[in-house]
C-alpha cells in the first residue's frame, strides 16, 4: 500500500474543508483553493483528520492514492503557509526590479523583459540579483519560476542567467580546455 498516501493529513484550526463529491474546497488564512478529484479515490473527513482510500490494489489506483494525497496535502499547507521560490540572477550588467506590479529584468538582450504579477501570485525583489516568487499554490509558483527562468537559462560556461537558488550549473571548459 501507498506510504504516502495512507498518511492522514491533519487539518489546522484556522483551515476550513468541504467536500462535495469529487470537489474539494479548502479555505484558510492566506486564502481558498479548490480541485476536482479523481472518482476511484475517497477522502474522508474524521475527527478533523483528512483520510484519502483507494478501492483497491490496481496500478492506476496505487499511483492516484498517493498522488490525491499529496495534493491535497499541497493545499492545506498552501492556505496556511504559502509557498515560494527564490531565483538567484548571474551575470554581468543582469538584475531585476519591482516597478508597480511588474517584474522587469535586464538579461543580456538589447530589451528589457517586463514579467506582470497575477493575481494570485506575488513576486518580491530584495536586492537586484534575487526574485522570490510567492503563492498559495505550488504549481502556480513553480510554473511562474520557470517562465522567469525560461527567459535566460543559465549557460554552462560562465553560468550566466537565471538559476533557482538550490540549482548548482555544471560548468564546461572553453576551447582553450582541450590544450
Amino acid at each position: 500500500m501507498s506510504r504516502i498516501g495512507r498518511a492522514p493529513i491533519t487539518i489546522p484550526a484556522d483551515v476550513e474543508v468541504k467536500i462535495d463529491g469529487r470537489h474539494i474546497s479548502v479555505k484558510g488564512p492566506k486564502g481558498s483553493l479548490e480541485r476536482d478529484l479523481v472518482p476511484q479515490i475517497k477522502v474522508e473527513i474524521k475527527d478533523g483528520v483528512l483520510h484519502v482510500t483507494r478501492p483497491d490494489d490496481s496500478k492506476e489506483n496505487r499511483s492516484l492514492h498517493g498522488l490525491t494525497r499529496t495534493l491535497v496535502d499541497n493545499m492545506v499547507v498552501g492556505v496556511t503557509k504559502g509557498f515560494e521560490k527564490k531565483l538567484e540572477i548571474n551575470g554581468v550588467g543582469y538584475r531585476a526590479a519591482k516597478e508597480g506590479k511588474n517584474l522587469v529584468m535586464n538579461l543580456g538582450y538589447s530589451h528589457q523583459i517586463i514579467v506582470p504579477e497575477t493575481e494570485d501570485i506575488q513576486i518580491e525583489v530584495p536586492d537586484p540579483n534575487h526574485v522570490i516568487v510567492k503563492g498559495i499554490d505550488k504549481q502556480k509558483v513553480g510554473q511562474f519560476a520557470a517562465e522567469i527562468r525560461g527567459k535566460r537559462p543559465p549557460e554552462p560556461y560562465k553560468g550566466k542567467g537565471v538559476k533557482y537558488d538550490f540549482e548548482t550549473i555544471r560548468r564546461k571548459e572553453g576551447k582553450t580546455g582541450a590544450k
